[in-house]
């Protein structure tokens, strides 16, 4: 019994340690989120051990502070590319996290998840090329459509980022874009421009045309900054794309 009671309170000793571990980590991690010298400290936040800074970077996935948010995604995008380079299995570990907090039977509603996923397949070849499929299917309708305009806004962000920098990732699932040129929420519609430009989307020319017009404004986050661009703007900049090549038809 005493062996026993012995063990309960190592246990107990080094849960609490655990926590209390856990805890600082998080607090280093928000305190390097919240520095002016963010992009200087982000390879200390990817080098830190995987399993810990990612539950540290979760929660921040929603916090209040958008551009505290944007950057938690920034880093959790890095360091799933950097765990994907060592530790693949943990990586798709982390992707399909993040996938089935997208799903109704979470129970919760994946709020930062395509934005994370966009990101890190921005970052990482290998991820890419084993989920980009999934970032299509969200905007399928016959897919896992993603209806909730919140995460529209995230996913539509993931697709502009993404096919920004590997736009053959996303070959094949174009034709489900178009649509979100006609919704009302100025970030889906603005971020459907982006990527449609990136894309060099030529079929959907007329569709961007009818944004031409449109004063709406509307929010991203680029080079660590959140920035504020007119539909538009964003618009006439993917008209100027597909003049350059307009080979998707």
């Amino acid at each position: 019994m005493k062996n026993i009671a012995r063990t309960i309170k190592i246990d107990a000793r080094t849960n609490a340690m655990s926590e209390t571990g856990m805890r600082s980590r998080k607090k280093d991690v928000l305190g390097l989120l919240q520095s002016e010298a963010f992009e200087q400290n982000l390879p200390l936040i990817v080098e830190m051990p995987g399993r810990q800074v990612i539950n540290a970077l979760f929660p921040l996935l929603c916090h209040s502070d958008s551009l505290i948010k944007w950057r938690a995604v920034k880093a959790m995008g890095a360091v799933l590319a950097r765990l994907a380079q060592v530790d693949v299995e943990g990586a798709r570990v982390v992707m399909r996290r993040l996938m089935w907090s997208l799903n109704d039977e979470s129970g919760g509603i994946g709020w930062g998840a395509p934005e994370v996923m966009g990101e890190a397949m921005a970052q990482s070849e290998v991820l890419a090329k084993e989920y980009a499929s999934m970032l299509g299917s969200y905007a399928d309708e016959a897919g896992n459509f993603l209806e909730h305009e919140p995460l529209q806004r995230g996913l539509l962000w993931a697709w502009a980022r993404l096919s920004g920098t590997r736009p053959e990732a996303l070959r094949g699932w174009e034709q489900h874009l178009a649509k979100y040129l006609q919704d009302e929420d100025p970030a889906v519609k603005g971020h459907a421009a982006m990527a449609i430009g990136n894309l060099r989307m030529a079929a959907a020319k007329g569709a961007l045309e009818a944004l031409l017009a449109d004063e709406t404004e509307f929010e991203t986050f680029e080079s660590d900054k959140i920035i504020t661009l007119k539909v538009k703007d964003a618009a006439e900049t993917a008209m100027s794309m597909l003049g350059e090549t307009g080979s998707n038809e």
